[in-house]
């Protein structure tokens, strides 16, 4: 990869915005969403950029990309017709989707570089990537759109996809399969290789009789010195295979007999060493509680199973809670096994049911969850597909790139993603994105450095 220095400012030549609708007359109709799209935390536009190279091996034959994604688009809302409608608000205060064919708001642009000189988005220079996506007037306002595009070409050919799309209609394994559908169009498919399933009203839930608690109570969870503040730095960090292999092993090295029988994954792993750091980063105070909280895909877990196409919300959470002083002294593999164990709880049905009908029941008292940095919510992106698209034209993206999502005050929430295909070494290789106050991000960097150089044979830090 060329390592060009990054230009001071990244300008664009934009275009107006044009509205991209079905190519096909589309049912106009109200749909209602189910409750875990109800879900007040997810109300917000979600905004992900594809990097994509130039096209050497044609170059004269150079289509533009913009021209194609707006015809695959406008063919793409026939079967994704709600996106092309409005999120309304229903008397209850329940979100549904207007499914009119007004269309979706699409952007061009053309850059004053090269994609390289961007390091094609990797490291996620936040500034730069809200550049590159559909301008949202305000962060903390959600867009009636539930979808929307702009593509932005480079010097070099190269060119960027960034995609905004409504938590509260898609989740992440459903944001990909759209994505694939839109692909598959865009490189001469008739129709999608998977048909789009609604059935939102397999997830409603019940608002429970009992009285709502939270997992921590109140005046117990952890705080920090450093929240709450107004400056939040995002950052990403890489991690080749070694270095994961290199955590497995001391964790089952310091287990010693007790796990021999067990294998760690990378989530569970990862997942633990991230957590503490983030406990250690923001001192958060040891007699507090903090809450580790994994998003759990229940769309096979559930009997009878969702539907494949189905694209909403399908997913709960599973949580371990630990005092930070536990946290901290615990042996990682006891932390680990913690994890290990709470992954098993959507197994059960009951569980699942349970978790939708507090939701319900949040949402009906107007609960909402506030961020607090004493909680690391935790999402895998790795096992959705994003960097292993249909080819139409420019091969796979090289990089996907979430730009931050104002969910929980940023503070929150953890997202692993899967390596860019820049490097080769990265592969098996996982990235790690969080948002933290300003203050506790240099102890956490060093945190996350340590465990690219850590030794197996080392004591624990």
């Amino acid at each position: 990869m060329e390592n060009h220095k990054t230009p001071l400012s990244l300008s664009l030549d934009t275009k107006d915005v044009v509205i991209v609708k079905p190519s096909m007359p589309t049912p106009s109709h109200i749909l209602s969403l189910s409750t875990i799209d109800n879900d007040p935390n997810i109300n917000i536009l979600c905004q992900t950029i594809y990097v994509y190279k130039a096209n050497l091996d044609s170059p004269n034959d150079q289509k533009d990309p913009s021209c194609v994604l707006k015809e695959a688009l406008s063919k793409a809302l026939v079967y994704y017709y709600p996106l092309a409608g409005k999120l309304t608000t229903f008397h209850d205060g329940k979100l549904g989707i207007n499914c009119n064919g007004d269309g979706v708001p699409f952007l061009e642009a053309n850059a004053n570089c090269e994609l390289s000189s961007l390091h094609y988005l990797e490291g996620i220079d936040v500034p730069i990537a809200q550049k590159l996506v559909f301008d949202n007037p305000s962060q903390e306002q959600t867009s009636p759109n539930p979808l929307v595009f702009k593509v932005t070409k480079f010097l070099c050919g190269g060119f960027t996809i960034g995609m905004g799309l409504s938590h509260s209609v898609c989740d992440g394994f459903g944001a990909s399969q759209f994505y694939r559908a839109l692909v598959e169009l865009a490189s001469g498919k008739n129709e999608p290789s998977l048909k789009p399933v609604w059935e939102r009203e397999r997830l409603i839930g019940k608002t429970l009789n009992e009285p709502f608690n939270f997992l921590i109570d109140k005046t117990s969870i952890a705080t920090s010195p450093f929240w709450p503040c107004k400056e939040i730095s995002h950052e990403c960090f890489s991690f080749n295979g070694e270095s994961i292999k290199r955590l497995k092993m001391k964790l089952m090295k310091e287990s010693g007999n007790n796990m021999m029988n067990e294998s760690f994954t990378t989530l569970e792993t990862l997942g633990a060493y991230v957590w503490r750091s983030k406990a250690k980063a923001l001192k958060l105070n040891n007699d507090g509680s903090t809450l580790f909280c994994l998003a759990i895909g229940v769309r096979h877990l559930l009997d009878p199973p969702l539907p494949k196409g189905y694209y909403g919300n399908a997913f709960v959470a599973s949580n371990v809670v630990l005092k930070v002083k536990d946290l901290n002294e615990k042996p990682l593999f006891e932390v680990v096994k913690l994890i290990k164990e709470c992954k098993k709880l959507p197994l059960n049905n009951e569980y699942i049911k349970n978790c939708i009908n507090m939701l319900e029941t949040m949402r009906e008292g107007k609960i909402k969850v506030e961020g607090s940095g004493a909680s690391l919510v935790l999402t895998d992106w790795r096992q959705l597909a994003l960097l292993q698209e249909v080819d139409f034209g420019w091969k796979d993206s090289v990089n996907i790139v979430p730009v931050p999502w104002n969910m929980f005050g940023f503070v929150d929430l953890c997202l692993f993603l899967p390596p860019n295909k820049l490097d080769p070494s990265m592969k098996g290789g996982v990235r790690v994105f969080v948002s933290l106050p300003k203050d506790s991000m240099p102890k956490f960097k060093e945190e996350m450095e340590f465990l690219k150089v850590m030794k197996v044979d080392e004591n624990n830090n």
